[in-house]
This record gives structure tokens, sequence and C-alpha cells, in this order.
């Protein structure tokens, strides 16, 4: 039997509406922009929906269901209906040709995540189990119906068993170890993966963006084949392993096809997988006590190479840790440059008794991330370092609960503790020095050119020093440069919100900066002057005044002024209608360019821009007052007037 995947393009466009509306919601929700109307996002809402219905197949996060976040308080134990066996391993494709014979295989990705088995009864996903010992695993329901991949509702209503791998991106793992504190960062993608699928809140899981990739029909189906099984699963809503079928004399071809697409995978895979075509022959091959015969893994050899570590730099983080990187003499590995590799931390560096000049033997986990395979020398006369690298405090050793050494920075006026704060100084509503992103910032840090705001202001003096960076030259240089340079002509408002004060946000800084235009007015307002400000109130004038109060800032406040031209602001009427009055702005606008640009006329006029309706709303900006939309029916419903662009206009006029 042939399953035909009639239901591929619906499942495409099904993926593609999902990640539209997500993508509408969040920018609504979080951001305060609208990237379409309320009607477009209907429109949308209503293809999915029909989609849904036509297919009965449901996608994981479907913007039509409200699937909820409820925590569950332990992970119930559940026994596999059968064992799960790991396969056999071969490094050698001569090994793994004889294995195949004469029969047809489907080689595929050996994913490098968590094994989950799902259940689906009637349609719908009703279990969802960790691999565990194999034998016993756990119970991950909840969790899985927010891990992408997963459909919740498919449209075949037999009894269906389906495994695969949960795993996350590089990207995802990079961006959410990031912003871990350095006692639970994870050491590499699976490890996080396995924390956040095994833990008892949903929403962690969903916010984690992990994924699911089938890799095997087990119940449910009497096609004999096991690509057509892989066919069947895709047109089910699945998010599949990517495969190929293959005889003996192909084989090697397409390892090494696998091997040159590994370089540009978004996920870890440690080898390939070859099963045998044909299913039913598979399972008359029966198991040995450890490994079922139907399948072999295969794993890369890894290359290795010999070089001499040239030094060990000590990076920061905003949390204080000092991170050991290894840098050695470039080796050639799988076909890259590779002149540095992470040591993780203080134990690790112990372990392989590093000194400089050691031979170290290095090459690529996964063939993509560079890691010390051993130091062949051991010399063990690296000098750990007693004063941090970028502001020269005593460095401290702490010693987690399993024993694991860290070395940190205890200075919290660290300047890589403040990474945060540079990255809000330069961003676009801020002072807007364009084209410095986090990485940048950090290297900057890393090299001691950066300690406080008035810094970005004299990078020049190391003009030949950052455009010999990794990553730059002269002409990135340049550009940074006249980023910088445009930065210092500037307005009141933007210098007060790029400094950073909790709750003084864009809003809050144009309605202070129009009621005390000048610099030196604002670090001595007081809590009673700020409160009389309309919109401004109790915890936003503490928070204010606590960051004046302060020495240090207040000394960064006078070093930053000094580098700017600050141009004098439009003075705010005091009889406008738009001081002081909440504004909500929908659907398309004809007079100003977009809603970005009339909700900056807004707060340049003493006015605030929410993004929903509600009680504290003055007005909604709507040029069709006779939609349907969501936020048309709630502002009637609460009596709120409805202007069109024009009445607005009269406002102020």
């Amino acid at each position: 039997m042939i399953f035909m995947n009639k239901n591929d393009k619906k499942i495409e466009r099904m993926k593609e509406l999902n990640e539209l509306l997500a993508k509408a919601s969040d920018a609504y929700y979080n951001t305060g922009v609208e990237i379409m109307s309320d009607h477009e996002y209907d429109a949308l809402y209503d293809e999915l929906s029909a989609l849904e219905k036509e297919t009965e197949i449901i996608l994981s996060g479907s913007r039509t269901q409200k699937v909820g976040f409820e925590p569950v308080s332990s992970l119930k134990k559940v026994r596999h209906t059968s064992k799960m066996l790991s396969l056999e391993k071969t490094k050698s494709i001569d090994e793994l040709i004889g294995w195949l014979g004469e029969n047809i295989g489907f080689l595929s990705w050996k994913l490098d995540g968590l094994t989950i088995v799902l259940t689906y009864d009637n349609g719908i996903l009703t279990q969802a189990v960790t691999r565990g010992n194999g034998e016993i695993g756990e119970d991950i329901t909840q969790n899985a119906r927010h891990i992408i991949g997963i459909p919740t509702a498919v449209s075949y209503k037999e009894h269906l068993v389906v495994r695969g791998e949960s795993l996350m991106k590089y990207s995802d793992f990079e961006r959410v170890n990031s912003e871990l504190e350095d006692g639970v960062k994870y050491k590499n993608p699976r490890n996080l993966c396995v924390g956040t699928v095994r833990n008892l809140d949903p929403r962690i899981t969903a916010e984690r963006n992990i994924n699911f990739f089938a890799f095997n029909l087990v119940e449910g189906s009497d096609c004999n084949s096991f690509a057509e099984r892989i066919d069947l699963l895709k047109s089910l809503g699945f998010q599949c392993v990517d495969g190929v079928k293959t005889d003996s004399a192909e084989l090697e071809s397409h390892i090494m096809e696998f091997e040159r697409a590994i370089a540009e995978n978004e996920f870890p895979s440690d080898g390939l997988v070859l099963m045998f075509d044909d299913v039913e022959y598979g399972r008359s091959l029966g198991e040995t006590s450890h490994a079922p015969r139907n399948g072999m893994a295969f794993k890369w050899q890894d290359e290795t190479a010999d070089t001499k570590l040239l030094e060990v730099k000590w990076s920061p983080s905003r949390t204080g840790l000092l991170n050991p990187v290894a840098v050695f003499e470039p080796v050639e590995l799988e076909g890259t440059t590779v002149s540095r590799a992470s040591v993780h931390n203080l134990s690790i560096v112990k372990q392989l008794r590093l000194g400089i000049g050691d031979t170290l033997s290095v090459y690529k986990a996964n063939m993509i991330i560079p890691q010390i395979a051993e130091n062949k020398t051991s010399s063990d006369t690296l000098e750990i370092p007693s004063v941090c690298p970028i502001c020269g405090s005593k460095t401290e050793i702490k010693r987690s609960a399993d024993e694991v050494e860290t070395l940190v920075c205890p200075n919290s006026q660290c300047a890589a503790k403040h990474i945060g704060k540079f990255e809000h100084f330069v961003q676009r509503d801020a002072m807007n020095i364009v084209g410095l992103s986090t990485s940048t910032i950090e290297m900057l840090i890393e090299e001691g050119f950066l300690h406080s705001f008035k810094d970005f202001y004299h990078l020049d003096v190391y003009h030949e020093k950052i455009a010999e960076l990794k990553g730059f030259g002269e002409r990135s240089f340049q550009k940074m440069q006249e980023a910088v340079e445009a930065s210092r002509h500037t307005e009141l408002s933007r210098v007060l919100y790029s400094l950073g004060i909790p709750n003084i946000g864009r809003a809050a800084s144009r309605l202070i900066c129009a009621v005390y235009p000048e610099a030196e007015q604002l670090e001595q307002l007081t809590i009673e002057e700020l409160t009389a400000i309309d919109g401004i109130g109790d915890v936003l004038a503490q928070d204010f005044v606590n960051y004046f109060a302060d020495e240090v800032n207040l000394r960064e406040y006078h070093e930053l002024l000094a580098e700017l031209d600050i141009e004098k602001a439009e003075e705010i009427a005091e009889d406008s209608e738009i001081l002081g009055k909440t504004f909500v702005i929908t659907g398309a606008v004809n007079i100003w360019k977009n809603r970005s640009e009339l909700k900056t006329f807004i707060e340049s006029h003493g006015g605030k821009v929410a993004s929903a309706v509600s009680s504290k709303t003055d007005y909604l900006i709507n040029n069709d007052s006779t939609s349907n939309s969501s936020k048309n029916k709630k502002a009637k419903d609460l009596g709120i007037p409805i202007l069109t662009e024009e009445e607005f206009q009269k406002m102020y006029s």
C-alpha cells in the first residue's frame, strides 16, 4: 500500500498560517505594534480553522486552540508496550554496506535529543512518554502539546504509536542558555532539551521552542515500507526526520551527502541510522538482549588534529562568571579553520592539566562544536587569574553542590555585568547607535574598550585594535564610528530613556522631559515634582529619584552629557488635549506614514499609546469606525470615543 501525501500542501499552509498569526499576536500583545489589521487576522484565522476541519489535523501550538499551561506536580511513570532497545553502532562504511547486503534501506539522521513515544486514539494525542530506561519512561503529555512538530489531532482514527526525537536548534540553545543563571546553564542542546521536556511547567516547554521529529511508525499501519510509513506520518502533520531510500551501491554516496549537509544542519546530530525498508523482514530478524536487528547506527569517525595552546581567555558574562576559552594555533577540522574551544569551567581546566604551549588534540563534537579531546603534554602550569581581566577586582572560586568549580568576579560594578545596560543604551528608541549587536558589545567589553556610556564616544582611541578583531575590519569600524557620531545629536528624552532607569520607559521619559526640558533639572527632581506630572506615579518617581541619588549613576550621567549635543525639545502646550491622554491605534492610517509614526507623534505631544482597549483608554483611533473588530466592539462597550485621523488632528490644531 502506498500512501499519497494529499495533505502536504494544506499542512504547509497551516504551518504558514500559524506562524503569521503567532507573529501578529506577539507584535500586538508584546510590542503594541499591529502588523496586520483585525480583518486580516480574522481572515487568516478562519482559513486555518477551515483547513483543520478539512484535514482533521491540528498542529502543535495551533492558534485555533486554547491549550492551557496547567503545571503538573510530578511526572508519572509509564511502562512501554514494547521494550525500546538501542541500535548496534559502527563507524565503518564497509561494515554498514555489508550489513545491508542485497536489501533496500532507509537512511536518515541520528538526532541527538530525547526520544519520545506518542500514542493516538481516535485521532487524538492521548499520551506522550519519554524513553526512560527503555522499559519505563515518564509521562510528559502536558508538555508534548507545546512541542513543535507534534500534532494534537490527526485524521488517522486507528490506534497509532509513533516514535521520534525531541531536540533544540543550536540558535534556540544559545538563546535560552544565555538567559539562565550560571549555576543552571547547560553544556549542550541535548541536556537543555531533556531538562525542558521533563520540567513540570508546560509554559517553559512552549517558550523554549522544542522540536519533535518522528522517525518510526511503530503501530497503526499495515504498510510494509519504512519510507512510506514516514511519508504517511508527514501527511498526518508530523515533522519527520529527513531520510532517503538506498541500496548498497548508493549507500556510501548518500552518507557523503549527509556528511556535507551536517555543517548547515540546525539541529544536533551524532550520526545516521540505516533501517531495512522491508518492515516485516526487519521484524523477522528479532533482537539480541540489547539491540534490535532491523537497523544499524552509523557514527562518523571524529576528525582530530593536534595543535599548540597559545592562551586561555577568561570570557566574562553578565552574571560575573569568567568562562575559560582555549585559544590555539589554527587547524583544519571538517572543512573549516578552528582556533578556539570552550573549556566550560574551572574544574575541566584542572582535569585537562592545561599549560601554555601544551599539545592539544581537538575535534568537533557532532562535526559542529570545537572541543578538546585530550591534553597530550599535561604540563598543568596554567595560572588561574587572581583578578578579573575586565575590572581588576579579586576573583573568587565557587563550588556547586556537585563540586563543579567556576571562577567569578564578585564586583557588582564590573562592566561585564552591564551588557544588558549597554544593549539598552544603543537601541533605536534610546541613543540609536545602529549596528552595535550584543556580540560586538560583549567583544568591546572583553577587550577592555567599554566600561561606561562615555566610552562609546572614544572608541576611536582603539581604532587599529578594533579593526583587527575577528569579524571586524576598517569598513566595519568606520560604519560603527559614523553611527556613534550620529548619536551625539539627540533629544533629552532619548538620553533619559537610554539610562535604563527601572520603570522609566520611552513614554515616561517624554512626559518628564516635556515638563523639565533641561538636562540639569532632571537630577534634582523630587518625588513630589515628578508625581505632579500627569502619568507619573509613585513607583516611577521613586525609581527615578533613587537612580540619581546614586553617586556612580550621577557621575556616569554627567560624563555622558559632556559627549552630547542635546537639541531643545518643543514645549507641549498645557492646554493640549493630547497631554496625559491614553490612545489605542488600530487599522490602516492615511495621514501618517504608519501606526508607528502616529504613536511617536502622540508620545511627543505628551500622550500615551497602549496596545489594547481598556477602561483606562481615552480614545481609540480607527479610520473605520463601523468595523466589527474586537477593538471597536470593546471601545463601544466601554463608551470610549472612536476617532478618525482627521478628528484626532482637530484635537491639537
